[in-house]
């Protein structure tokens, strides 16, 4: 996605939202896009700073929220944990390598997506799934990031 079309996108899902753009929320999301290693509010707080020096923690508290609001971003949270923040918006699941603190999307198939929502009893329909694998990574290369 070139930054023309970040920048419409976040323009698009604010504005639907009843939300409106700002340079700041356009930063936050940049900054989560650039580097999908699904930073915590504190790590994207750092790296925000780095471009505007007098942003806040609080402001970037509210543009996450803002961002998961219109559906742009996805909360990750792990138990006993900072909540993290995702750029991947397809449905997929995580992996915690609890050695390192690394957090990897990992790719589920559709068939496996709907053979999991087949598990609910009748009437039940789940309006997302939340899947997260803790462990080791081992020797295993680091997977790609997916795209968003």
């Amino acid at each position: 996605m070139t930054p023309d079309t970040q920048t419409a996108t976040l323009s698009q899902r604010l504005s639907g939202s009843g939300l409106r753009p700002t340079p700041q929320r356009e930063v936050v999301y940049q900054v989560i896009l650039s580097k999908r290693d699904h930073p915590t509010a504190e790590e994207v707080f750092d790296r925000v700073k780095a471009r505007m020096p007098g942003i806040s923690l609080a402001t970037v508290y509210n543009c996450l929220d803002a961002l998961v609001q219109c559906g742009l971003i996805k909360q990750v949270n792990f138990v006993r944990e900072p909540t993290r923040y995702c750029p991947n918006l397809h449905e997929h699941a995580h992996f915690h390598d609890e050695a390192s603190g690394r957090i990897h999307d990992i790719e589920i198939p559709a068939e496996v997506m709907d053979r999991l929502r087949a598990l609910l009893p009748t009437g039940f329909a789940a309006t997302s799934v939340d899947l997260s694998f803790r462990g080791a990574a081992g020797d295993a290369p680091d997977p790609p990031d997916s795209p968003a």
